[in-house]
């Protein structure tokens, strides 16, 4: 029987190689800067949108490359914190979106991501955030209270930490998970996935540090995040807090179901920011 020793001792050293790959290389897993592309190919003039392109400096040193695009009369100011994937350019359906709210937005890509400078990593997406969260209320000198954190996916995990140190107005996270090894364990049964991830981006903890209003977009069909992590946010967040179920799946419920988070977003901004003012 030592052929079946044998067999054996290779599918363990397999497993234990493909283990041993998914601790060394996990942030292949976690960060798609180029996802379609690193290269940001539209702005949102082709939209018609004027903006103004800035150049954010981190704490530890890296160079953030985003837009800020001013609304007329404006209700409040967006911070907008993308997704793991892709770039600010690939998010041009949303701003305006948010732009026809009466909302100025704040978006930039994160370290590695775009024209940022540096490499992605879960502290330095924290300090690409407060590097937003200062550009606003130091340089551009606006009211903590007149800020809304967006977070899309990835992006909904590194508002609620921001959300958990800062005083927004408010927090809308859209298609978050509770934690990244929560997830792993659920994206990869096969393996210890939650006791070999070296990230933790664990949403639900920073949730419960979070004391501002609280509005969560997520799909029943997301075939990446299941929807139980939405509910799960929901159950970990202090109250006033709101679940909209969307329709879609994890990359174009916001495309399908437009109108509907349009709705829920925009009375969601009206409740916060009740008063119109810069």
């Amino acid at each position: 029987m030592r052929w079946v020793a044998a067999i054996l001792g290779w599918g363990v050293a397999v497993y234990a190689g493909l283990a041993l790959y998914l601790y060394v290389f996990q942030a292949r897993y976690i960060y798609f800067p180029e996802l379609p592309s690193r290269q940001v190919t539209a702005t949102p003039a082709d939209i018609g949108l004027a903006f103004d392109a800035v150049r954010l400096g981190t704490a530890d040193g890296e160079t953030l490359a985003g837009w800020y695009i001013p609304a007329p009369a404006a209700r409040g100011t967006l911070l907008y914190l993308h997704g793991n994937g892709g770039n600010i350019g690939h998010r041009l359906v949303q701003i305006e979106v948010f732009h026809r709210l009466g909302l100025n937005i704040l978006i930039v890509d994160y370290r590695g991501y775009g024209a940022s400078s540096g490499k992605p990593g879960e502290e330095g997406t924290y300090q690409d955030a407060l590097a937003g969260w200062d550009y606003l209320t130091r340089k551009k000198h606006q009211r903590p209270d007149r800020i809304v954190l967006f977070g899309e996916s990835l992006g909904g995990s590194i508002a609620a930490w921001l959300a958990a140190r800062q005083t927004p107005a408010g927090l809308v996270i859209y298609a978050s998970f509770t934690s990244v090894t929560e997830l792993a364990q659920v994206l990869y049964p096969m393996f210890p996935a939650s006791r070999l991830a070296r990230y933790r981006y664990d949403t639900r903890a920073a949730l419960q540090r979070v004391s501002c209003p609280l509005l969560i977009l997520h799909s029943p069909e997301d075939e990446i995040i299941p929807f139980s992590h939405g509910q799960a946010l929901l159950a970990a967040a202090h109250a006033p807090k709101r679940l909209v179920e969307l329709r879609g799946g994890h990359n174009d419920a916001l495309l399908l179901s437009r109108e509907i988070y349009a709705q829920e977003v925009g009375a969601f901004i009206r409740t916060i920011l009740p008063e119109w003012a810069e």
